[in-house]
């Protein structure tokens, strides 16, 4: 029995290949294929763009890249930092927003008590706890993926992120 030698290969922001996709059944319209790395490159910093649906969540390709505005949730969302080195800064809210699903804008300054901060590293995972406010850094561009609820700040560009 012989095994053939398979190399990993890890994607970023400044060196990724698009990849493809191999149709069992049905059609290729039917699919959604897109690479992370590709959507990031072309968005703006922190644009939320969805690459991924699962029942009623998705998954967001977001580009860091300098200070992002400070951002809150009525609910827990993840990040996991897929190229580069991001910090996020978290605030325990006064005043936490109660309802509304995904991610929102907390304001300029938002009124609340530091609660400290975490750095990410490519692969590393943190959790944006309900009842905070967090924003992110990344002193030179990289790649997050954000697990959220779709909300007024998630953009869809299907028709421009899929494999055709």
């Amino acid at each position: 029995m012989s095994s053939a030698a398979i190399e990993t290969v890890f994607g970023s922001l400044d060196k990724y290949s698009k990849g493809s996709v191999e149709i069992i059944s049905g059609q290729a319209s039917h699919y959604a294929f897109s690479n992370i790395f590709e959507v990031a490159e072309k968005s703006l910093p922190y644009e939320k763009v969805i690459v991924g649906l699962n029942l009623g969540y998705v998954i967001e390709t977001l580009r860091a890249e300098g200070q992002s505005p400070w951002y809150t949730s009525a609910h827990d969302e993840f990040a996991i930092v897929m190229d580069g080195e991001v910090r996020v800064d978290f605030l325990k809210l006064d005043a936490p927003l109660k309802d509304g699903e995904g991610t929102r804008l907390a304001g300029e300054v938002p009124a609340g008590k530091p609660m400290g901060y975490v750095l990410l590293k490519r692969g590393h995972q943190c959790l944006l706890p309900v009842g905070t406010a967090y924003r992110f850094e990344a002193s030179r561009p990289g790649v997050i993926l954000q697990q959220t609820i779709k909300g007024p700040l998630s953009v869809e560009k299907w028709a421009d992120i899929c494999f055709k």
